[in-house]
């Protein structure tokens, strides 16, 4: 008999029951389900709402199930409709009458905003830690490359020379913004909603404040409607994640560009590639291209749930079922994505002399050649477009600036002169734009110091 089925003459139709069971996805949230049950006995049992006895029935039949489920020992019903009713139907039957009264002053409205937020907490906690490993990679990689000299580009073209470091610290300064993200999710969702009830509270004089404190939340909710009914935390961890998925399919598309033969900069760990099942002479990077993928699986989590809760009344509706889904699916993906993203940015091995040769081609010193001028009082706008002429000249014979002779750069203007190559050598280049958040090694240096110290405080 259902643990709700007073009410009812009739029992539920065999398809309703299969299409209403949520055990198959919201059994993962055993642990949280039972630990807040746990806290919410000891409250009962302190608050006298139930005996002291009865609390410590209740208490110790929980942990029993918590490690028979570890253990693997315990298949859940899907008649029990969800994790809440499968773990107080077998506590009922383990610790017998008593284990009824565990649900006293308690919904499982209230009950499953209260596992999901920590379920949410802890994957958060991960995932942060997942992310700084990717950091720590990437940062060293920078310090490792503060002189590897490469092409930077706008539109895909390239457009001016700077450091392979200056390019990865790019990438530090997007995760370190997504760890903010997710220190600021993890801190709004550290409330309780335990004592909500359905949406309206309970008459019994339950100590909210005690169960937060017992699960690590640092308040409770001020609002019952809304603590049942919020799953705002839930969309910030999938906006969150999204956008973190979005970094790292940025950081995978340049892996796999930088990998062609087209572009040769790097090589991918053979640990880290894959074959084609026709071609023998191919070494895809399968890896990056799979994360690039699996983005748009964690925007449809995102999109999926917006759209679940866009149309919701006060308070808790059965949509709501279908949080959970996006939710463990997106904390699957973007793990797994971090996990081996940081070891195959590790393992690939950079080709130095392919970027810096890169770096020379392209014309990306032009406008190290037109600020040469303007520093020599031709205003920027003439210096910009006797530049582009020079390109064009360059170009059509197959030649860069720097190949150019002198005297043919003052048969253009007589500014020209012996300092000129040097101001256009692509290491100057570089080595000049000291402007903080520059390219040069001794800017990217500090960017990395600063980085690491942000990357302290945001763990």
């Amino acid at each position: 008999m259902k643990l709700w089925g007073g009410r009812f003459e009739k029992t539920t139709d065999a398809l309703v029951e299969d299409f209403h069971s949520s055990i198959r996805f919201d059994q993962r949230l055993y642990k949280q389900d039972i630990l807040g049950s746990i806290a919410h006995a000891r409250m009962l049992g302190s608050v006298g709402v139930i005996s002291e006895d009865e609390a410590k029935h209740l208490i110790e039949g929980l942990r029993e199930i918590l490690e028979d489920i570890q253990a693997g020992n315990v298949e859940f019903e899907i008649g029990a409709e969800d994790i809440h009713m499968n773990v107080e139907k077998l506590l009922t039957e383990r610790i017998g009458p008593v284990g009824k009264k565990l649900h006293t002053g308690r919904s499982r409205n209230d009950q499953v905003a209260l596992d999901l937020r920590l379920y949410l907490r802890e994957e958060i906690d991960q995932t942060k830690n997942l992310v700084e490993q990717l950091l720590q990679t990437l940062l060293h990689l920078a310090e490792e490359h503060l002189e590897t000299w490469m092409p930077g580009y706008t539109h895909l073209q390239k457009a001016q020379p700077i450091t392979l470091a200056h390019h990865l610290m790019a990438y530090v300064q997007m995760f370190l913004r997504d760890l903010g993200r997710l220190k600021d999710t993890r801190k709004r969702l550290n409330s309780s909603p335990l004592g909500s009830g359905a949406m309206a509270g309970t008459t019994f004089p339950l100590d909210r404040a005690k169960v937060a404190q017992e699960l690590g939340f640092d308040g409770v909710t001020l609002n019952s409607l809304d603590g049942v009914s919020d799953r705002d935390f839930a969309l910030e961890f999938l906006a969150a994640a999204s956008i973190l998925m979005m970094h790292l399919s940025r950081l995978c598309e340049e892996l796999v560009i930088w990998s062609s033969g087209e572009f040769q900069f790097i090589s991918m760990d053979d640990g880290y590639s894959t074959g084609s099942s026709i071609m023998p002479q191919k070494k895809n990077p399968d890896v990056a291209e799979l994360v690039r993928g699996k983005t748009g699986r964690v925007y449809g989590d995102l999109v999926a749930l917006l759209t679940v809760m866009k149309g919701l009344p006060l308070a808790y509706n059965k949509d709501m079922q279908e949080d959970k889904e996006q939710v463990f699916d997106a904390v699957d993906t973007i793990q797994k994505s971090l996990l081996v993203v940081e070891p195959m940015l590790r393992t690939m091995q950079v080709h130095k002399d392919t970027m810096a040769y890169g770096a020379k081609g392209g014309f990306t010193n032009a406008t190290d050649l037109a600020d040469y001028m303007a520093k020599k009082g031709v205003p920027f706008r003439e210096a910009h477009e006797l530049v582009g002429r020079i390109v064009l000249h360059c170009s059509k014979k197959g030649i860069g600036l720097e190949e150019l002779s002198l005297s043919e750069y003052q048969e253009l203007s007589p500014i020209f002169d012996e300092d000129l190559f040097e101001s256009i050598g692509i290491e100057h280049c570089v080595r000049a734009r000291r402007i903080t958040g520059g390219p040069s090694p001794e800017t990217v240096a500090e960017g990395i110091k600063v980085s690491w110290e942000l990357m302290k405080g945001l763990v």
